[in-house]
């Protein structure tokens, strides 16, 4: 059976602006090229958590000159200035990693381990537990990524539950 790609869920605080990836680039100091350009068009415009492959697939029917290179040396940048968030997505997807532009609100991903989707979710409690560990561990948290593993209501109701997370 062929596993799904990541779901479609809205991502939860994700209202930045668009063009906010290459504005921040730009006051970086960093050189927009047109094909990082509509790299970064495609990232933002993500309704989903993408690959570096489906990246490239979105990104070449605009520009047909864009290679897997670029879009490698684009995430690491993107990367480098903290501003896409690299996932395993608990390698539902068969391993790969899956990259989504760094969210105004950190929260939590959940895979199904039956039909591979995933979904976010934010919590006033996950906050809290990262302003516990800085209070008591005085370990001031960056970032946090949190991947759930578990079986999604559709999955649950269908009775046909079967791990494939390995």
């Amino acid at each position: 059976m062929l596993q799904k790609e990541p779901s479609e869920a809205a991502v939860p605080g994700k209202v930045l602006p668009p063009g906010y990836l290459q504005a921040q680039l730009v006051a970086r100091g960093v050189r927009i090229t047109r094909q990082r350009r509509v790299i970064l068009r495609v990232i933002e415009n993500a309704r989903r958590h993408m690959d570096a492959a489906t990246i490239l697939r979105f990104a070449q029917k605009e520009d047909e000159s864009i290679d897997r290179v670029t879009v490698y040396r684009t995430l690491n940048l993107l990367k480098r200035h903290g501003l896409v968030d690299e996932l395993d997505l608990l390698h539902i997807g068969g391993g790969g990693h899956y990259y989504e532009q760094r969210p105004l609100r950190q929260h939590l991903h959940l895979g199904c381990l039956n039909c591979g989707t995933v979904e976010e979710f934010a919590s006033p409690l996950f906050d809290r537990i990262k302003g516990q560990i800085q209070r008591e561990l005085g370990f001031q948290v960056a970032f946090a990524r949190v991947e759930i593993g578990g079986y999604c209501r559709t999955c649950q109701a269908s009775g046909k539950l079967e791990d494939r997370s390995h």
